[in-house]
């Protein structure tokens, strides 16, 4: 008996779409992040992109829990003297709506080639349409708690 290993050329991605409509962002980044890892598979493979491809609308009516619209702060850094940013969760919501679940879901996944390559198979959208209908995604239900 031997171990099955997937291969690049043996994986078969789906497309997934989400409704974040009322989803906690740190639930619905754990979900998206093993979607795009493929760890919902029996053919999961550590070393192999064996993930679906997500798309998620309705990103700009997530929500957090307690008060983290008013306390939590996004921070980036340019590396030159003066370049610290800190962004409030309101005005990154009012900005860049997408942007808030998309960070949720890179610093869930794993660092390296693979995963850098498996965070672009995530397209996030802030109203209810998207551009992917040609790839017949499937609709994914959140599991309620």
């Amino acid at each position: 008996m031997s171990t099955f290993m997937a291969k690049k050329e043996t994986a078969t991605p789906q497309w997934v779409v989400i409704d974040a409509t009322d989803a906690v962002v740190g639930r619905l980044a754990v979900v998206v992040a093993n979607l795009l890892r493929g760890k919902h598979k029996p053919t999961y493979t550590p070393h192999c992109d064996t993930g679906d491809f997500v798309v998620v609308v309705n990103a700009d009516k997530v929500r957090f829990t307690g008060k983290k619209w008013d306390a939590k702060e996004y921070q980036t850094y340019s590396h030159y003297a003066g370049g610290q940013k800190i962004i409030p969760a309101k005005v990154m919501l009012a900005r860049r709506p997408g942007e808030i679940l998309r960070l949720a879901v890179k610093r869930m996944m794993p660092r390296g080639p693979l995963a850098y390559k498996q965070i672009t198979k995530l397209k996030i959208f802030a109203g209810p349409q998207h551009d992917h209908q040609a790839q017949q995604p499937v609709e994914f239900k959140l599991p309620t708690a």
